[in-house]
């Protein structure tokens, strides 16, 4: 799926499906890219060719910036707010029920949101540059629908570190202690073997054995329905105050400087 400004594509080979997103501002993520990330989820989620799923961003740079700033000062009620953040609820959410069990490729940085992607996946690989970062406080929102996911992996206290100390980067190894990373490598090459040996293993192995496996790891998470779009009528509230309009355009002529 093709847009002006990014897409979202997936090949399916050997019973492994690759999907892959792009944005040119360093990965974020706007409307289109995360309904067409659920959308081709849930899709893969049903479809009997595949064992196994890689989400991935391209490029060399950074994994994901998160949420869209542009997007984000185009939201004027609250109604318009709630929609934009249940984009991230929708992605979390297609990731949580889906059957196959997915393998995240983290190349570089995570900001946000990107960390909520990342803390969805069922077993996250990334090199030593892939520093994560929730910075949603810092511009007067929280990380309030990617937190039970973030909080899944790296716990209560873990999550209040990320969120409290919102301009402050994690480094890969930090998470990987915390457990959001199964493993970090130091090199893109070496984490593409792992990612394919993994994907190549998990493809050979029992469908209905992972599929069971991921209900268990999924367990007690059977109302994020529910919650995750509660959480976005929070952020979809918060998005519209002076505070957040103020930090995101000095966040904005900082990086256009």
């Amino acid at each position: 799926m093709q847009h002006p400004e990014g897409y979202v594509s997936h090949e399916i080979e050997h019973g492994i499906a690759t999907i892959e997103f792009f944005h040119p501002s360093s990965n974020s993520l706007p409307s289109a890219i995360l309904n067409d990330l659920a959308k081709t989820i849930n899709d893969i989620g049903i479809d009997n060719r595949v064992k196994v799923m890689i989400l991935r961003s391209a490029g060399e740079g950074a994994f994901c910036a998160g949420a869209s700033f542009d997007e984000l000062m185009a939201i004027s009620n609250e109604a318009e707010g709630k929609k934009f953040f249940s984009g991230f609820a929708n992605v979390i959410n297609a990731m949580r029920k889906c059957h196959k069990l997915i393998i995240g490729r983290v190349q570089g940085k995570a900001v946000g949101g990107g960390v909520g992607l990342i803390a969805a996946t069922d077993y996250a690989i990334a090199t030593e540059s892939a520093s994560i970062k929730l910075s949603e406080l810092a511009v007067g929102i929280g990380p309030f629908v990617v937190g039970p996911a973030v909080e899944r992996k790296v716990g209560v206290s873990g999550l209040s570190q990320l969120a409290i100390d919102a301009t402050g980067w994690r480094s890969a190894e930090w998470a990987k202690r915390h457990g959001l990373y199964s493993e970090i490598h130091k090199t893109t090459l070496e984490l593409d073997d792992a990612v394919a040996s993994l994907a190549e293993r998990l493809a050979h192995s029992s469908p209905q054995a992972m599929a069971q496996l991921k209900k268990i790891f999924w367990h007690g998470t059977e109302n994020w329905d529910t919650l995750l779009s509660e959480r976005a009528a929070i952020s979809g509230h918060l998005v519209l105050s002076d505070f957040t309009r103020n930090a995101i355009n000095k966040f904005k002529s900082k990086t256009a400087k």
